[in-house]
């Protein structure tokens, strides 16, 4: 019997190809009248620029969110952040799941090409896990959220509601979109909306999987009384220990370096708070409770670096991921120490996995450079740093900014849009692909050691 032969497509191939679509619609719908404050069309570039931003997760805006969208734009918004952080495969997989009561092996497979899972035997749980702890983070932060604009901003109860669905969506996918101008600097000293919504982007950019797994073990351990914490997966030791050190360094070059700068006028609580906020921010979630454009030169090449690491593997954070920096740091010290084995935790990481971690680290670098300098060559109005922030910020999935993205050309924003895309994407299809191409020569090429350094 002759069998017709479908096109092979590889899963992460359709992973790109639908938060491209994804992309598409939500860039229709908010160019319509109804998305927008005053009922006109909004230009195709904004609203795929708009669309772009929330499905990347990133929150970098070219119009104001609050003034520019109608209460029905901004859901649209709300939605394409969901269906970005959750995943459009996760998603389907998930309504699938529900439908039929149980998932193919081309969703699986799918699905683990989009969400990072250890093995297609484990996507079905991850999900299902994944979903329930979205909406309880959300809910919890809406509920605290809501409740304090209620009571201490003086908002009607749908405001209040809406401003808590809004933030807690936002927050714990890491999006960094705001109902503010401004974005949270208003609410800077207020406890009430800071640490809510710190504790949301850390836990939606720590990764999933080590999320659940902490909950499995704390479980376990409800249950037998027996810690089991020391049993953790490497990579949640590696994110867990990455995000406290990241964490920590951010908020002491914050304090250190703006503490009599733009953390001047602010009370010494205030300035710790906002420090922190500060620190933990850009690795994540885009948010700023401090204006950018007046912070200290060194502080914004600070923060290049903590976007461009980003957070956890498998969570709603971009950049290049903390595995990934601290296997590549792992290996630099191996090598200096004239060690064969590269090491973390008393774990030997695979060849493979280092080369791939270099891949993805070299392929961030050659995209913030070579956008850099096309940005340079556009933006001429702009300084280096400025356009070196916005650049990173695009490609990390982070969404701050020195205050430029609204004035940049109509090339410029495309590019940004790429960057966001590919940010979002990349670093998924790229250690997909390579996972699935790996073979084994049936030979080998003669060996020869050229010069280093």
């Amino acid at each position: 019997m002759l069998k017709t032969q479908l096109p092979h497509r590889h899963p992460a191939r359709l992973v790109a190809i639908g938060f491209l679509a994804t992309i598409a619609v939500g860039s229709v719908l908010l160019s319509l009248p109804f998305a927008s404050a005053s009922h006109h069309s909004t230009s195709l570039l904004t609203s795929f620029f708009t669309a772009t931003s929330a499905v990347s997760m990133t929150g970098l805006a070219v119009v104001d969110t609050s003034s520019h969208w109608s209460g029905t734009g901004q859901a649209v918004i709300i939605a394409l952040i969901q269906i970005g952080g959750f995943g459009i495969m996760g998603l389907t997989s998930l309504a699938g799941m529900i439908i039929t009561g149980h998932m193919s092996l081309r969703w699986r497979v799918t699905a683990t090409a989009e969400g990072r899972s250890l093995t297609t035997a484990d996507v079905k749980k991850i999900l299902i896990a994944t979903f329930f702890l979205t909406v309880f983070c959300e809910l919890t932060t809406a509920s605290i959220i809501a409740t304090r604009m209620a009571i201490s901003y003086g908002q009607s109860f749908h405001e209040a509601l809406w401003s808590g669905i809004f933030y807690s969506i936002s927050a714990f996918n890491n999006a960094g979109f705001a109902l503010e101008a401004d974005s949270l600097t208003r609410y800077v000293s207020d406890i009430w909306i800071i640490i809510p919504l710190s504790l949301s982007f850390i836990i939606g950019g720590i990764g999933f999987p080590v999320v659940i797994e902490i909950i499995d073990k704390i479980t376990a351990w409800r249950k037998t009384g027996r810690k089991t914490f020391n049993r953790l997966s490497l990579t949640a030791r590696i994110s867990l220990t990455g995000t406290a050190i990241l964490i920590a360094a951010g908020t002491m070059m914050v304090a250190t370096l703006e503490w009599a700068g733009a953390l001047h006028h602010l009370p010494t609580g205030s300035k710790i708070l906002a420090a922190f906020f500060q620190g933990a921010s850009p690795r994540t979630a885009g948010f700023n409770s401090i204006d950018y454009g007046s912070m200290h030169p060194t502080t914004l090449m600070g923060t290049d670096i903590l976007m461009f690491i980003g957070g956890g593997s498998a969570g709603t954070a971009g950049g290049v991921k903390i595995t990934t920096f601290a296997i590549l740091c792992a290996a630099m010290i191996a090598q200096f120490r004239g060690h064969h084995d590269t090491t973390i935790h008393g774990r030997k990481i695979p060849n493979e996995v280092t080369r791939q971690s270099l891949t993805v680290f070299a392929a961030g670098i050659i995209s913030v450079t070579i956008s850099v300098g096309l940005l340079r060559v556009l933006e001429p109005q702009f300084s280096a740093d400025q356009i070196s922030f916005e650049v990173i910020s695009a490609f990390s999935t982070v969404g701050l900014s020195t205050g430029i993205t609204a004035n940049l050309s109509g090339a410029s924003q495309i590019i940004i849009c790429a960057l966001m895309y590919l940010g979002r994407i990349g670093p998924i299809t790229l250690v997909a692909s390579l996972a699935a191409k790996s073979s084994q020569r049936q030979f080998s090429y003669p060996e020869e050691r050229p010069f280093i350094g």
